[in-house]
C-alpha cells in the first residue's frame, strides 16, 4: 500500500489546498488504499525527508522500492498505473497529460503569485498597485481557459487526470473573487468538488487539521 506524506498542521487551515489533496483524490479516484504519513515543517528539511524530496516539501509518495515527488509525477504515475483518471484511446490520453501540465505550468504560476501576495504583500506600499496586474494575468488565463471549456463538463470528453489537476489549482481562487466572473469556470470547479472521491480526500485531509487544532 502506496504511504503519502502531508503536512502534521497544514497552512490551509483545512481549506484542502495543500498539494496532497491531489495525490489524496486521485489515489480515491481510482480507489486505492493507501497510508499518509505527517511531518512537521521541522522534518521536511533533515534528511529522512529530503532523501524523498530533494526540495523540503510534500506531498512524497512511497510504494515499495519507488519514491517519487512532486503533484504532476505523482498523479500521472498513478493514472498510468490504475484505470479511471486517463482514456485508452492514445490521442485522447496525450491530451489528458497535456492538460496537467497545462494546469501546473501555466494556470498555476500566476494563481500562486496572486495568492502569495494577498497573504503576505498586503502591507506593503506598492501593494495596491500590484494586486491589479496580478489579477489582469489570472483574468487572461481564466479568460483562455473559459472559451475552450465552453458549455462541456470536462475539458476533453470524460473526466481525467487534467480535470483533476486543474480543478485543484483553480480552486486556489475559492477566496479571490476572481471565478465569480468566469460562472462557467466556477461551475466546472463545482463539478470536480461534487464528485465523490474529492469529498473523501478533502474529509481526509479536513481530518488532520481538525486533529492538529485539538492537540
Amino acid at each position: 500500500m502506496p504511504t503519502i506524506t502531508a503536512f502534521e498542521n497544514s497552512p490551509d487551515r483545512g481549506r484542502g489546498q495543500a498539494r496532497d489533496m491531489r495525490v489524496r483524490w486521485a489515489l480515491e479516484e481510482v480507489g486505492q488504499p493507501y497510508d499518509v504519513r505527517l511531518v512537521s515543517f521541522a522534518a521536511m528539511k533533515q534528511p529522512a525527508h529530503l532523501a524523498l524530496h530533494p526540495f523540503g516539501q510534500i506531498p512524497t509518495y512511497e510504494d515499495g522500492d519507488l519514491a517519487l515527488f512532486e503533484t504532476g509525477a505523482i498523479v500521472l504515475h498513478i493514472a498510468e498505473r490504475h484505470g479511471g483518471l486517463l482514456p485508452t484511446d492514445h490521442n485522447a490520453r496525450s491530451r489528458a497529460i497535456a492538460w496537467m501540465f497545462a494546469a501546473l505550468n501555466t494556470l498555476e504560476p500566476p494563481i500562486v503569485e496572486l495568492g502569495m501576495a494577498m497573504l503576505f504583500e498586503r502591507d506593503r506600499s506598492w501593494y495596491a498597485e500590484r494586486l491589479p496586474m496580478l489579477q489582469d494575468r489570472v483574468r487572461i488565463r481564466l479568460g483562455e481557459l473559459s472559451r475552450r471549456l465552453g458549455k462541456a463538463d470536462w475539458l476533453d470528453g470524460a473526466f481525467s487526470a487534467g480535470d483533476l489537476m486543474m480543478v485543484t489549482v483553480l480552486r486556489r481562487l475559492n477566496t479571490s473573487g476572481l471565478l465569480d466572473e468566469y460562472p462557467d469556470i466556477a461551475a466546472y470547479v463545482a463539478r470536480g468538488e461534487a464528485r465523490p472521491a474529492f469529498r473523501r480526500a478533502f474529509e481526509a485531509q479536513l481530518a488532520v487539521f481538525q486533529a492538529a487544532s485539538r492537540s
